[in-house]
């Protein structure tokens, strides 16, 4: 028994419900189909926009970028691929989700069909779009939450400043760096004065108060492009990318006076807090 051939109303109906964008065009970009999913999406029903220019009916796609995309299809007779990574969308589509997505538009992936005729010319593209808003809110939440993690595991739990694992880094990233464009760096490295004194008389509660503290009050004494990191324990490291000797001398003397201006003050009590610190350069052709 022969197998019934689908008939061109089935194949319309399917198009027409299934949950996928499909549209069609002919060489002067003129629409020639247009599915159920565009009309409600669009808010543009087939009536009005087929037998219409495609950028004339909505001049917001991004013509010389679409046009190209389809002439291209017209030209080399395969079918093309678009991303929401390399474009979010094509058509600026409301999505129902959340909004805490961080997304304001549907995001879709676009292929691009040839039509070909019995001559073997194509005669129309089918530009079919895909709802992937839900792997794009995924994707993007997935990354948000990479970089959180790769930005927790470089910083120290009690202080919030970079730890020694990431000092560690940047310091070989930063000297290679220096050699290659023969730049300067200086280093400053300190440590609190009498910290285990306050560990042995006040409690190690304290102890971390004060390591607190003096990150923050050193750290807010730093330019942005400067690292601040806690080595262990009771001490810490400053690079001073491009910085000379003199620079580097007028930082570290901010630093001491930022500690002992004024005590850090902890369950009623006020604790005088000092540092000591070294100070080292690099300079190129210095060995």
């Amino acid at each position: 028994m022969e197998r019934a051939t689908p008939t061109s109303e089935l194949l319309g109906f399917i198009v027409d419900r299934v949950g996928v964008g499909v549209f069609v065009v002919d060489r002067d970009m003129n629409i020639v189909l247009w599915n159920r999913f565009m009309e409600t999406n669009s808010g543009r029903s087939s009536a009005e926009v087929v037998g219409h220019n495609l950028f004339e009916s909505f001049p917001e796609l991004p013509v010389i970028w679409l046009q190209r995309k389809i002439t291209n299809v017209f030209v080399i007779k395969n079918f093309s691929f678009t991303s929401w990574e390399q474009r979010p969308y094509l058509f600026h589509f409301r999505h129902n989700r959340p909004v805490t997505g961080g997304i304001d538009a549907m995001s879709q992936n676009c292929t691009f069909l040839p039509m070909k005729g019995t001559d073997d010319e194509v005669a129309y593209v089918c530009i079919t779009l895909f709802d992937v808003t839900d792997t794009s809110i995924s994707q993007r939440m997935l990354k948000s939450t990479l970089r959180s993690l790769a930005e927790a595991s470089n910083r120290d739990g009690l202080t919030g400043i970079h730890n020694r694992r990431y000092l560690e880094e940047l310091l070989s990233k930063e000297f290679s760096r220096a050699q290659r464009y023969e730049g300067m760096m200086a280093l400053i490295m300190l440590d609190i004065d009498h910290f285990k004194r306050v560990n042995d008389v006040h409690g190690h509660l304290a102890g971390d108060e004060v390591l607190r503290h003096t990150a923050t009050r050193l750290r807010e004494c730093l330019r942005d492009i400067d690292t601040f990191a806690r080595y262990g324990g009771e001490e810490f490291v400053v690079v001073l990318p491009e910085t000379p000797v003199e620079g580097a001398l007028v930082v570290a003397e901010r630093l001491c006076h930022a500690m002992g201006s004024k005590p850090i003050t902890f369950g009623g009590l006020e604790l005088p807090v000092t540092i000591s610190l070294g100070v080292s350069l690099w300079v190129p052709g210095i060995p």
